[in-house]
């Protein structure tokens, strides 16, 4: 085991501030030159279990070394003063008590660590050269694990018989392309611990039961999220959960009554940062320093050797640091000593430079420069890069932003900067192959490339189907009537009387209502008195229809009654009509406008009307042309986002001819326009008017109309109900595929 793995095991709670403590302790000793050297450690196996490590040293010790253990994890520590070594660092052993053992150096003395398998008695012998320390079993030892114990999420509050159930286990992506796997408790309180494991994540739930449908491999790469299986299965009382995760990767649980939401996430590495991850502020392991004047070049090679890091020190690295740090993470460590001695790294992989600030940046400053001095005088090259689904033009502006034509660089056509190209690079095209010929470095060329290839793709597309509803409901009810009297007296034959002026002559207007009747059928034919307009005298004529005093009945009537009274003795008579008419109409107008849009393109499609007039009066006193449209239309730009939603900016227009005025067109309008956001293949709804109209109107006879029951003879009544609601609707489906199939 080497210096890494030494302070790596030693890095959880007191043990690491006690074990770390003591090692710089070892900066305190004086800078006297080692007295002796181990020269061989031999490890033999003995009976009844015993194990036994021989150092062989160069000349006879002068004090035993100081021994200590430490219970979790197993470990013998033993402190030489004075002392080196020229054996390995670490060790491999292949016993059942004893699995390694790590040699460390540090100003004169030296450490050896035994990784034990379990805890162990020991006893040590010191004969001439050799120092012998042997490992027996302590009695009443149990073998245990030697890895340390995981917190758990959440341990349970019930007793211990009580057991649990898994309800269901589902996984989803989220917007930051996360997996979560969402899992469903039969109870809050459920007892979870979860871990990491290598390189996969295992959840366990205690004393839990699994139903068999759950117990199962859900394969969920094609999600595109990190996560790429999540395996459920029984293990004894428990239920075990692996989630097995690729690349860089970090977990979150959170839980919310009875469900548990476990998010993976993926990291994005960025070279310069010691750790990887999302989180902010430092996520090292901790550890404990304890140094007295000791130089930084010592301080960097001891948290290389925590960290496994491959640290180079600048030789202008120079100078002593004092510092004290309990249970603080490696990277904070790594900064503050950075920042005491005004230190600045650059990190590569696995290797980790150190030098001074003024250093790191001439040398970058130079670096700079070497590069731009070769990219002046490198030798360019031509390249041809074939498009299938961007416009040749298009791309040549963006290696070239500002250029006027092909053929130009940037700095030629005074082009904004920020281009791919360099100063001496060039781009043109050839329209009718649908090509860019591009000059420049090898590098460039190189970007131009990956460029082209993220970006020369073909676009998705989405179906937007838009569907306007027009829904009225109209009643209405008219009750009318048409009432007449005729009654008189008789005089020589004839029958003189007073009767009602049809309202349907015109010529009958400020005519005294006097008629004699004839032997004519009074129901049918009247003789009427008419003065002339000549004369005065009055003159008679013969009219067919029926004479009444109240007309007031229902245009269009469904059913009419009529009554006619006569009474021949005296002339009398007496007409009466009712007419009713009651009409329920419902009616559905459906318009279902589709287009089929490329992302973030708009498209529009549209049918109607349109009426073109002449508008005189403007300027100079010219007529204009005016053009006036009643169409149903749909305009929308839609935008697919990564997560399979759609951004719709939509406007839909339901236009009608309602008549004319003045020889131009009365339209009524419907129109909608908004920004929505919809998943894939739902309806939403985008807006919608209700309009109700009611009406109650009577035409009556003064006075006459007001009178109880019989009031109903002379008026006329008029009751309706007008209901309109208008609905939008509309669906986007992305095609997946060139073929045109709708997801």
């Amino acid at each position: 085991m080497n210096v890494t793995q030494l302070l790596r095991a030693f890095r959880k709670g007191s043990r690491a501030s006690f074990v770390m403590a003591l090692w710089g302790a070892f900066a305190l000793s004086t800078a006297a030159s080692a007295q002796n050297v181990i020269e061989d450690v031999a490890v033999a196996k003995g009976a009844a279990g015993r194990t036994t490590l021989t150092f062989a040293l160069k000349t006879p010790l002068a004090a035993a070394p100081s021994v200590f253990a430490i219970a979790t994890p197993p470990r013998l520590v033993l402190d030489f003063a004075n002392t080196t070594s020229v054996g390995k660092a670490t060790n491999e052993v292949t016993d059942s008590v004893l699995r390694s053992y790590n040699v460390v150096q540090a100003q004169g003395r030296t450490r050896v660590v035994l990784n034990l398998v379990k805890s162990q008695s020991y006893e040590v012998k010191s004969e001439g050269n050799k120092f012998a320390v042997t490992l027996f079993d302590a009695p009443g030892t149990a073998v245990t694990d030697s890895a340390p114990e995981t917190g758990r999420f959440t341990a349970s509050t019930k007793t211990e018989g009580a057991t649990f159930a898994l309800r269901d286990v589902d996984f989803r992506r989220g917007q930051a392309g996360e997996g979560r796997v969402i899992v469903d408790l039969s109870d809050a309180n459920s007892g979870i611990d979860i871990k990491p494991q290598g390189k996969v994540l295992i959840v366990d739930f205690l004393r839990t039961q699994v139903p068999r449908n759950l117990e199962r491999k859900l394969d969920v790469s094609d999600f595109g999220t990190p996560v790429v299986l999540v395996d459920t299965f029984t293990q004894g009382n428990n239920t075990r959960m692996v989630i097995e995760p690729k690349g860089l990767w970090e977990h979150s649980a959170y839980q919310t009554d009875n469900r548990l939401i476990i998010e993976v996430k993926p990291i994005v590495e960025d070279p310069n940062k010691l750790t990887q991850g999302s989180r902010p502020g430092y996520k090292g392991e901790k550890l404990s320093l304890n140094f007295q004047d000791i130089a930084v070049r010592s301080v960097l090679q001891v948290i290389g050797d925590f960290t496994g890091l491959n640290i180079i020190v600048s030789d202008t690295v120079t100078g002593n640091v004092t510092l004290r740090l309990k249970d603080v993470p490696w990277d904070q460590a790594l900064d503050l000593v950075m920042q005491a001695r005004s230190l600045d790294m650059r990190k590569n992989g696995n290797v980790v430079w150190i030098a001074p600030k003024e250093e790191l940046a001439l040398k970058e400053k130079q670096e700079l420069e070497a590069k731009a001095q070769v990219a002046d005088i490198e030798p360019l090259r031509t390249e041809i890069f074939q498009l299938n689904y961007q416009k040749a033009d298009d791309v040549r502006r963006m290696l070239l932003p500002g250029a006027g034509g092909g053929g130009q660089s940037g700095a030629s056509s005074g082009g904004s900067g920020g281009g791919v190209l360099s100063k001496r690079g060039s781009a043109t095209i050839d329209a009718r192959t649908n090509m860019v010929i591009v000059q420049d470095t090898p590098a460039k060329l190189a970007e131009v490339r990956a460029l082209i290839q993220r970006i020369d793709i073909s676009v998705k597309q989405v179906l937007i189907e838009a569907r306007v509803v027009i829904a009225d409901d109209k009643f209405s009810r008219q009750l009318g009537a048409r009432f007449g009297i005729g009654a008189g007296v008789y005089n020589n034959g004839r029958n003189i009387g007073i009767t009602g002026t049809p309202i349907a002559d015109p010529n009958q207007a400020n005519v005294p209502g006097t008629g004699i009747a004839t032997g004519f059928s009074p129901s049918s034919y009247y003789w009427r008195i008419k003065p002339d307009t000549q004369t005065g005298a009055l003159t008679g004529e013969y009219i067919n229809s029926v004479p009444y005093n109240v007309n007031l009945p229902v245009s269009n009537p469904a059913g009419t009654l009529a009554m006619t009274f006569l009474n021949l003795g005296n002339g009398n008579l007496v007409n009466l009509e009712l007419s009713a008419a009651e009409a329920a109409n419902r009616g559905k107008v459906i318009s279902s406008p589709r287009v089929v849009a490329t992302n973030n393109t708009k498209s529009s499609i549209s049918q109607g009307q349109e009426f073109k007039l002449r508008v005189s009066g403007g300027v100079g006193g010219q007529s204009s042309v005016v053009t006036i449209r009643a169409v149903l239309g749909l305009d929308v730009t839609p935008q697919i986002t990564p997560d399979g939603r759609v951004i719709l900016d939509v406007d839909v227009t339901k236009d009608s001819i309602a008549g004319f005025q003045d020889g131009s067109p009365i339209v009524n309008t419907r129109r909608v326009s908004t920004k929505v956001i919809v998943n894939n293949g739902d309806t939403a709804v985008l807006g919608g008017i209700y309009e109700e109209v009611i009406t109650d109107s009577t035409d009556k006879v003064p006075v006459l109309g007001d009178l109880p029951a019989v009031g109903n003879l002379f008026k006329r009544t008029n009751r309706g109900t007008d209901k309109q609601e208008l609905l939008i609707f509309l669906t986007p489906r992305i095609i997946t595929d060139s073929t045109g199939t709708v997801n």
